[in-house]
């Protein structure tokens, strides 16, 4: 029988573990989110803010949260595609929540891809609510 998931905060031996669980769950993901890139950086930027939830010692999740001291945001909420349907990302999300809540963070924003309507249901169930607002950006490199 497997054990209760457990939520920490990352560590550098998880390194290989979460590029494995990303390339599963996030297959098509453009260049610039290239996984070592992205743990590389969160890890010189409130590391505290990266969580991995693990059972019987492999990394089975992911969440990383950011506060600019205005919004939070939260990314790579992932989960193993076998360990799916436990409550797991829901800890994960409330670990994120509860981490930029301690940095004084008032409100979080995410994004979701438009098409991921199951994605969008699992973030109301939680509390969030789709917004009015039209999501900007710009590749800087």
């Amino acid at each position: 029988m497997a054990s209760e998931p457990v939520i920490r905060s990352y560590q550098s031996l998880d390194h290989d573990a979460v590029v494995r669980l990303w390339a599963a769950v996030f297959p098509n993901e453009p260049a610039h989110n290239k996984s070592e890139d992205v743990i590389a950086r969160k890890s010189q930027v409130q590391p505290v803010l990266f969580y991995v939830a693990t059972m019987d010692g492999a990394v089975i999740g992911t969440v990383l949260a950011g506060y600019d001291g205005v919004r939070g945001w939260v990314h790579k909420l992932a989960v193993s595609p076998s360990c799916r349907r436990l409550g797991i990302a829901s800890k994960l999300m409330q670990q994120a929540e509860r981490g930029l809540s301690a940095l004084g963070c008032t409100k979080l924003n995410l994004q979701v891809r438009g098409s991921n309507a199951q994605a969008v249901k699992f973030y109301e169930a939680l509390g969030y609510a789709v917004e009015d607002i039209a999501s900007l950006g710009k590749h800087l490199t």
